[in-house]
């Protein structure tokens, strides 16, 4: 009898902790979608909610590059939370990435919100499923809770959401305003959609090139759930997305990852439907690009799925439809709480396929892998700077490898000449095969040629690594085991020697340019050589840096400074004591050029691409830790450029009236660097030496090849017309580039560079100027997607560009060279365009 009265007076405490959880509107003092909340009042109420419930577990994970705190919570049975670190084991277990077996079968469930930060109705929606699940309607899913573990990071992107709620909080209307001419639904740029840097985190999952995703995904991979959503919002005229998914959907999908999204599918159309709520579904959202919130989580084993709600950051609190309806903030709330329980209630339902078909996955992929290529060779000759940088990140994403430790004549399919053809496998080569838990992601993020069974798809279509960061690599249709496991080379540091002339350091990786940029920032003077050379029984290759005595007398500690700089990025240095070479030319020649420190200004603001934006001043702020002033575009007119000796251009649409100032500016000695669609403010203007066409008779010949086009498609059926579209469209098609290894431009390159283009613009080669970087011809395309009738017209293109100016220069680079900062390879052209060229 006392055990009775002991269980019913826990039941009566547990319900009573319950009713005392407050709700959003308690606890924030207004209702769920009367306004915005901002960022550190969602943190406080998860926060209140987890100190309140036992069924709640809260683990901050990180912060932001704003020290904005990152954060998941654990919701569950009691007995779950109890047991969390068993249950991520297990999981771990089932994946087959530690040894033993598990003991548990819990599925893990993930919720992830507002990875764009103006898509902001996410936090508010998973603050609502956060009290449904522990208040007082939790009785509803004390069932689900036994059996799933629910992980809710309510905000991936706090800084993006707090720059957008903090901007609409100052310009909405006390009352209902949804005319869309309102101001509060006019963002300005760069609207609260990209993180600090202006990425988009949702293309980040596989690069983690953000802090925000390193820190996430290092969480994500030591638990790999089974299912993981990812809420987003889109034009306030397409009502409401969820899964199945669009076409293209990657062959290596299994079909019960089909099978879950069709049935989650079903689920969530009962609950709309019986609240007359539009949506649609297998439209628009595919799965093929690897580093999406729906598609890394399926190439690692679980079910993913987008979720789109109609608003975005143009719908604020209210906003009227083309239809004439009035769409707001707490219907949207409520349409996304809806579609997380649906979701919720499918891994209930169909718990025991989830866990098999988990476990299934990693058996099957770790012993028979289904893609075309079973392993992946990264030649030991690459430079080895470069190298680490590729495994690195397969580090990030738990992806195994090793060293193959013996020699073969084997086959296989080389990236950097795109046929199938001998190679000779050699002892330090770097080893990586399908074999293993991570083996789909693996063949992923490595497969020459995605299948595409549709071309219209939502992003790029080609991204492989060897590509990406410019490795002599190979793919192989048949088994190749790693003998041994690899180990990073033993980092010998450099020892300061008063009697050394000149270090030499290597340029070949962004590892050197941070070198560089941290010499510079010390006040140190740098050179580079024009010629390879040889002193003393070692060679040298073309823009080595030399960081010599002479010009440096003046730096305190040089010897210790340089050396220490290098020790810190485990850089090991050349040493000489003389300046008179072997061969080449000697180091007080003219060809061995002094860097000039460089004043650099980065244009941003109305009409720039904030994302092209983004990547470079993360490049230079973060990457490289490099001063840089950003200019609003708008100043381009009336601000004293004489303060800077570098100006860049990123991608976007600049006003003509600022070509005269500019060319002005660069006649008198300044370097400008356009990117992407900025070179069309120079192209086929007097003085820009940049032309779209040759001569008129090249001009009249594509002209006529785009006629002929237009001719089929004018009498094309009207549901064609998005594909016969694509057909001028380039969705991150791969070409070699030959490059002019003289020149600055080439530095750090043996003549060739893989240039990932996402545009359809092409320049002709210059007549005047230097073609630093050209495609050849239409063999020159590697992979990807790039639609009939703009192949053609890349043959004899214009990549990478120098027109002399006066006493300075403009550079093109009509393809942008660090594409998200994945485009490991692309930053040295950068680099060697802000530090080198025009010296």
């Amino acid at each position: 009898m006392k055990n009775l009265y002991l269980v019913a007076g826990l039941l009566l405490l547990h319900n009573s902790l319950i009713a005392q959880i407050k709700s959003p509107a308690e606890f924030l003092g207004y209702a769920l979608g009367e306004r915005f909340t901002p960022h550190h009042k969602v943190v406080d109420y998860y926060r209140y909610v987890a100190s309140e419930s036992p069924a709640v577990h809260l683990l901050e994970y990180g912060q932001t590059n704003e020290l904005r705190p990152l954060m998941v919570a654990f919701v569950s049975s009691e007995e779950n939370i109890n047991r969390l670190e068993t249950l991520r084991t297990d999981n771990l277990k089932r994946a087959g990435l530690l040894e033993g077996s598990p003991r548990l079968s819990v599925p893990v469930h993930w919720m992830s919100y507002n990875v764009h930060g103006n898509e902001a109705v996410s936090s508010e929606a998973s603050m609502m499923t956060l009290f449904s699940l522990v208040g007082p309607e939790s009785s509803n899913y004390s069932d689900w809770l036994d059996e799933v573990l629910v992980v809710l990071d309510p905000c991936i992107n706090p800084d993006g959401q707090e720059r957008y709620v903090n901007w609409y909080q100052q310009k909405m209307n006390a009352v209902l305003q949804p005319d869309l001419q309102s101001i509060e639904h006019r963002e300005p740029w760069p609207g609260g959609r990209p993180n600090h840097y202006l990425f988009d985190l949702n293309r980040d999952w596989a690069w983690q090139t953000q802090v925000e995703s390193q820190q996430r995904l290092a969480l994500y991979n030591d638990w790999l759930p089974q299912v993981h959503l990812d809420f987003h919002e889109q034009g306030i005229n397409s009502p409401y997305y969820f899964a199945p998914a669009a076409e293209p959907l990657h062959v290596q999908l299994t079909d019960f990852q089909h099978e879950y999204q069709e049935r989650f599918g079903r689920n969530t159309a009962r609950y709309f439907d019986a609240n007359n709520w539009f949506y649609f579904t297998k439209e628009r959202f595919d799965l093929l690009y690897p580093s999406y919130g729906d598609t890394y989580p399926m190439y690692n084993g679980a079910i993913g799925m987008t979720i789109e709600q109609a608003g975005s950051g143009r719908a604020g609190i209210g906003a009227y439809t083309a239809d004439g309806d009035t769409l707001t903030l707490a219907d949207r709330i409520v349409h996304h709480h809806t579609t997380g329980i649906s979701a919720l209630q499918t891994t209930f339902e169909l718990k025991e396929q989830v866990m098999e078909a988990y476990t299934d996955y990693f058996v099957e992929s770790s012993t028979n892998p289904i893609g075309p290529y079973r392993s992946f060779v990264i030649k030991g000759s690459n430079p080895p700077a470069k190298t680490q940088a590729l495994l690195s990140l397969l580090d990030k994403n738990n992806i195994r490898y090793g060293v193959s430790g013996k020699t073969a004549n084997l086959t296989g399919f080389s990236y950097q000449s795109g046929r199938t053809e001998r190679m000779v496998l050699e002892e330090n080569d770097i080893v990586i095969n399908a074999y293993q838990p991570k083996s789909v992601l693996t063949q992923v993020l490595f497969e020459p040629e995605p299948v595409l069974k549709d071309s219209i798809t939502y992003d790029i279509t080609s991204w492989a690594l060897p590509y990406a960061y410019g490795l002599e690599a190979y793919a192989l249709e048949s088994r190749l085991d790693a003998g041994e496991a690899y180990e990073a080379p033993v980092f010998t540091a450099n020892r300061p020697n008063v009697e050394t002339l000149a270090y030499i350091a290597p340029w070949t990786a962004t590892v050197h340019v941070k070198f560089l940029a941290s010499l510079l920032q010390e006040g140190i003077r740098v050179r580079y050589n024009e010629y390879p050379f040889e002193v003393g029984g070692n060679s040298y290759p073309t823009g080595s840096l030399l960081i010599t005595r002479g010009g440096n007398e003046y730096v305190p500690n040089f010897h210790q400074k340089v050396t220490d700089l290098a020790n810190s990025f485990r850089i090991p240095l050349g040493h000489t004591e003389t300046g008179f070479v072997d061969s080449g030319k000697d180091f007080g020649s003219s060809h061995v050029r002094l860097i000039r420190k460089p004043s650099i200004a980065l244009v941003g603001g109305s009409g720039v691409s904030s994302l092209n934006f983004g990547e470079i001043w993360h490049f230079l702020d973060s990457e490289l830790n490099y001063p840089v002033v950003i200019l609003e575009g708008n100043q381009l007119s009336s601000a004293d450029l004489s303060n800077y000796n570098v100006l860049i251009l990123p991608s976007g649409d600049y006003s003509e009236e600022f070509y005269e100032p500019l060319i002005n500016w660069v006649t008198s000695g300044g370097k400008l660097v356009a990117l992407d669609e900025a070179l069309t403010l120079f192209a086929d203007k007097e003085g820009s030496m940049l032309r779209t066409y040759a001569d008129e008779t090249d001009k009249a010949r594509w002209d006529s090849v785009a006629a002929a086009s237009q001719a089929v498609e004018k009498t094309a059926p009207y549901l064609e017309r998005e594909r016969l579209d694509i057909s001028s469209y380039a969705a991150g098609a791969i070409f070699q580039v030959e490059l002019d290894a003289t020149h600055p431009l080439g530095y750090g390159k043996t003549g060739k560079y893989y240039s990932l283009k996402n545009s359809s613009d092409r320049y002709a080669l210059m007549n005047q100027g230097i073609n630093a970087g050209y495609i050849a011809g239409t063999d020159s395309h590697r992979t990807g997607f790039i639609g009939y009738k703009i192949k053609p017209t890349m043959a004899g293109s214009l990549v990478f560009g120098v027109a002399p100016k006066g006493a300075g220069q403009l550079i093109y680079l009509a393809d942008n060279p660090i594409f998200r900062s994945f485009w490991e390879d692309g930053k040295l052209i950068l680099a060697n365009a802000l530090f080198l060229s025009g010296n």
